[in-house]
């Protein structure tokens, strides 16, 4: 695959869409096996988890639910350190079993802010799932049960995420093409 451009950016491939899919549905094989016989709810993080989410519904043969919120903290490539909460949490998960859809976690620092705000109402457990994890960024203390891919503290698009609005509807994922920036 060739190169792509967004905004100022070049991006080179990097994980395939094949890649991809083979993780999802190993994925939702744990999950099927962890949460037999139980109902959780799945909380698909906005806007890069929408791809994930989608796709490890397709296989998750257990009854589960599942909703949405908004957390952001990207702006461009860097984080900009201020958690910002578009869409809240409507449903209620005291006593549920949660299991947290994320899209990417570098620094954490997002997810330990969201984590503060659901323990406040007491699941009967919780869970956290992420399709990507940069474990040489990650600077607070966090659990992650099932990781897809951990990847290099690199910048990347595609399969949901995206730099600057632009690249969520690649397929296959993208890193930055540090060599080759304007």
């Amino acid at each position: 695959m060739a190169p792509v451009k967004f905004h100022d950016k070049y991006f080179v491939p990097y994980i395939s869409s094949a890649e991809i899919q083979e993780k999802v549905v190993e994925l939702a094989r744990r999950l099927n096996e962890d949460y037999k016989g139980k109902r959780p709810l799945f909380i698909s993080v906005l806007n890069g988890s929408f791809m994930f989410t989608a796709d490890l519904f397709k296989y998750l043969t257990i009854e589960a639910e599942v909703c949405f919120i908004k957390l952001a903290s990207y702006k461009g490539t860097k984080s900009s350190g201020q958690i910002l909460t578009a869409i809240g949490l409507d449903t209620d998960i005291n006593n549920r079993d949660i299991v947290i859809l994320e899209d990417i976690i570098d620094t954490g620092k997002t997810m330990t802010e969201f984590l503060r705000q659901i323990n406040h109402q007491q699941p009967t457990s919780l869970k956290i799932a992420v399709l990507l994890h940069k474990p040489t960024a990650t600077a607070y203390p966090l659990t992650i049960d099932y990781t897809c891919f951990s990847i290099p503290d690199k910048f990347v698009v595609g399969y949901g995420l995206d730099y600057d609005g632009l690249g969520r509807n690649l397929s296959q994922l993208y890193q930055l093409d540090e060599d080759n920036e304007d």
